[in-house]
Order: structure tokens, then sequence, then C-alpha cells
């Protein structure tokens, strides 16, 4: 197999739900000696649900590759073996309840003094400081704290995203951060801590959206699937069902003007001749690119996009989803290892050489007498 780049990384982890484990996971895709400490009883989305041959679906994505080991990390026997490990370990991370590793005794401070190259990383909802620091927080939490269900749903009813996109944000932050806290140690020979919060990864995300409402003055109005701020863009009924178009700039607008919906005098019409204009005439914009629809096929319309060069698609299900024509091609789908059997799911999106590692999904406790062993001195 291909040389990683984070072979020979060894990362430590005190990890559950769904932030610290993913970006642990895509360390452990790039090579990464990662070591899950978990409970007697297990990182608890372990139990979210059975739905894939028993395991739980959240796992089985967010913990390939990894080595479990159980420590009661109230036992003095427990914080030695963690402690050597930290003596040699390149990162440690951690998403414990605010608090719970400095009472632990491991800190970033207290951490740095056993190894001055290691790199801490906290993740929680809120930051180590300030007045919400102590506060609880899931992703629904966040999503409502970071203003995106005020924008998210329709008019009626407001909504969270249907993935947990907070605390996919603070992995994907902290799994940047600990690239670049590696490069950075290989500069100056010392580690760094990292304090990711939910809120704030969450809150980059939303940026264009509070930039708009901020000094516009006009908050963005809950829009469905549509777009708030950008028009056309979204869902449009053709004859035998809906079609979604996304168009961003006038020269896309003229195209479709003039050969999708064969009225080209709408290029100049002052209700639609910029892209402002057409989100402030926004209802009158649908009906009438519905009316030019109502008679044509969806397969005909999307057909004659693509020919012009305008994005558009069909929603599909999950289901739809795991059949799409274009990742079959490209051959993006393995199989990996989990304590009842295997499950087929996506390659990360970047990985070098022909195959990441993948390795297996770990059985709860499947590495606690080596790694005891390996540490115990």
């Amino acid at each position: 197999m291909t040389e990683q780049p984070l072979d020979g990384i060894t990362v430590v982890s005190i990890e559950q739900a769904v932030a610290a484990p993913f970006a642990t996971r895509q360390l452990a895709d790039l090579g990464a000696r990662v070591i899950k400490i978990e409970r007697d009883a297990g990182d608890f989305a372990r139990g979210y649900d059975e739905a894939v041959n028993g395991e739980a679906s959240y796992f089985v994505w967010l913990n390939r590759g990894k080595e479990s080991v159980v420590l009661d990390l109230k036992t003095e026997e427990a914080q030695r073996i963690l402690r050597n490990m930290l003596k040699s370990a390149d990162v440690f991370v951690q998403n414990l309840a605010p608090g719970a590793i400095e009472r632990l005794g491991f800190g970033a401070e207290a951490v740095a003094k056993i190894n001055e190259r290691l790199i801490h990383v906290s993740i929680s909802g809120f930051g180590k400081d300030g007045p919400y620091a102590r506060k609880k927080a899931y992703d629904l939490i966040i999503q409502c704290e970071a203003g995106l269900l005020s924008v998210t749903g329709t008019e009626e009813n407001p909504s969270k995203v249907g993935v947990s996109v907070a605390d996919i944000s603070a992995g994907m932050y902290a799994y940047s951060g600990i690239l670049a806290a590696l490069i950075q140690r290989g500069k100056t020979g010392k580690g760094t801590a990292l304090d990711i919060s939910m809120l704030e990864a969450l809150g980059e995300w939303v940026q264009q959206t509070y930039l708009y409402a901020e000094y516009s003055g006009n908050a963005s109005k809950r829009t469905g699937a549509a777009h708030a701020s950008i028009q056309p863009y979204g869902p449009f009924q053709a004859q035998d069902g809906v079609i979604f178009l996304g168009l961003q700039n006038e020269r896309e607008w003229k195209l479709f003007c003039e050969q999708v919906l064969e009225q080209p005098e709408l290029v100049a019409d002052e209700d639609f001749d910029s892209n402002s204009k057409r989100v402030a005439n926004v209802e009158r914009l649908r009906d009438t690119i519905t009316q030019a629809l109502s008679s044509r096929a969806v397969d005909d319309v999307q057909t004659l996009l693509d020919e012009v060069g305008i994005a558009n698609a069909r929603m599909r299900t999950m289901q739809e989803y795991s059949a799409h024509p274009q990742l079959a091609a490209r051959n993006r789908w393995r199989e990996v290892a989990t304590p009842s059997g295997t499950a087929r799911v996506g390659l990360p999106p970047v990985f070098f050489g022909e195959e990441p590692p993948m390795g297996a999904v770990p059985v709860l406790g499947a590495d606690t007498e080596r790694i005891r062993k390996e540490f115990s001195a």
C-alpha cells in the first residue's frame, strides 16, 4: 500500500458522539495510528441505532481504522497508562464535558509538561471560556445559537439541517487545525493547544448570511429549498416532476431566457435585469418559469439545461444516492469490516495512492489488553 502522509503519527483521543470522532477518523484515513479511549459502556454513539447489521450507523461512519481501549480514567492506573501514551503521542484530542479533562489532570498546560511536542485539541460547544463555556451543547442547540435555524426551513416552519452540521464543522476545523499544527511543529519543534468551538465553527459557515443581514438590514427569509439571495435558484415544477435549478450570473440568466425559456425579452425586463431585482420580484419570476416549464418533461428540460451549461438536478433519496451513476463510474464505494459484518461506505474525498487504509470499525475494548501492556511501563 502507498505510504500515507500521517504514517508514524500517533493520535490519542478521549472522544464520543460526532465532532471529535469525525476529526480523528480522517486522521486514521491518512495513515495515523488512532487510539480511541472509551469508558466501559463505550462511546454512546455505539447505541444511537442498530441500522448497520446491528451496529450504529453513526459509529460505523466515524470510527473505522481506530484501536479501542477501555480505561476508567478516574483510577490512578488508567491515568498512568494515559500519561505514558501522551509521552510519545503526537496529538491528543478530547471532547468531554466542559472542565472534565482539567479535573482529570490532562488539560493543555498539564499535558505540555508531559510532552512539549504534543498537540492538544479540545472540542466543545462554546469554547473554554466565556459565559456559555459550561453550557451543554448538542448539534441542534448550536444550530439554534448560530442562527442557522432562522434561515433554514420555510417561512412558517424553521428547520434544523438534516445532518449534524455543527458537529461536522467542528470536526473539520479540528482536523484541518491538527494538520496545520503538525506543520507548525515541524518548524518550531513544539506542540500547541487548539480550542475548537462548535458555535464558532458553524458560525464560520453562516458568515455570508450574517454579513447580508448585518449590512443590508434585512434578515434572510426562510425559503425552503430555494435560495434567499440568489434567483432563480431552487425547485421549479415541470410537467412530470420537480427540477432544481442553480443560476449564478447574468450570462447564465441570458442563456436561460433565450434557450431554455425561449423568452429572450426577459433579459431586458426591468423586474429581472439583475439578481437583486429577481430576488425582489421572486413571485413573478417563479410564476414565469413554472408556466414555461409546465408542459415540458423533466428529462427534456434537464437535457437542454446540460447542453446550455446550466446547473440542474433532481432530488435524490439516500437509496438513489447509493446508486448514483457518477459514484459507480468513479468506483467510490468500499467494504469496511465492522463487529457485525461488512458495511459499504464511500471513499474519503481526499486520499493518497490507489487506496486509503480504511481499517475496521473496532469492537469495544478490542485492543485494551495489548495497549495496557504497551503503555504500562
